[in-house]
């Protein structure tokens, strides 16, 4: 069983990336995941959930903070995304990798610590997608994503893997109050 640790966007938002997405009959991304920000890859979180406990009590010492989506951007022609501003996903990302301690082979394999890169995908090869495809969404999703939310994190939210590459909510887990 399968397991990882994102924030999703306001209701608007989300509806708005998936219509967004939806436009290319070929990108089953929608049927994978809900649009979110990965702030904990797989590694490490196994399915005994024995590392649950530790990322509540992670987050609640984190206060809720302000998240940007912004300018769309892609790496290489193989994944489209929209850039997420502000430094706090990066603190949060990294103190939910050393809690849950991954081994090096995890921390590399899912492009973690110094590799991180938040970042909201719209497409990806992966999912169905050609290179072309990839160029013209990362073009017109700087229009037609614009103006891009900002929005308060209150909480973190673990997705289960129920069958091959379908990632479902499982738990949504509170940040601490905000200063």
């Amino acid at each position: 069983m399968n397991y990882f640790i994102g924030i999703t966007p306001p209701d608007d938002c989300k509806e708005k990336i998936e219509v967004f997405r939806d436009r290319w009959s070929s990108n089953a991304l929608n049927d994978v995941v809900e649009p979110h920000i990965t702030v904990k890859a797989q590694g490490g979180l196994y399915g005994d959930l024995q590392w649950l406990e530790e990322v509540r009590q992670t987050c609640s010492s984190i206060q809720t903070f302000s998240l940007t989506l912004s300018v769309p951007g892609s790496f290489g022609s193989e994944v489209a995304f929209l850039s997420v501003e502000t430094g706090k996903v990066i603190d949060l990302h990294r103190r939910l990798v050393n809690v849950i301690s991954p081994s090096q082979e995890l921390v590399d394999r899912y492009f973690e610590m110094d590799k991180y890169h938040p970042h909201l995908t719209l497409g990806q090869i992966y999912w169905g997608l050609n290179e072309t495809e990839i160029l013209e969404m990362e073009q017109l999703a700087m229009n037609e994503l614009a103006p891009y939310p900002t929005f308060n994190v209150h909480f973190v939210r673990v997705y289960k893997e129920v069958e091959p590459n379908r990632y479902v909510p499982f738990a949504d887990i509170p940040l601490g109050a905000k200063s």
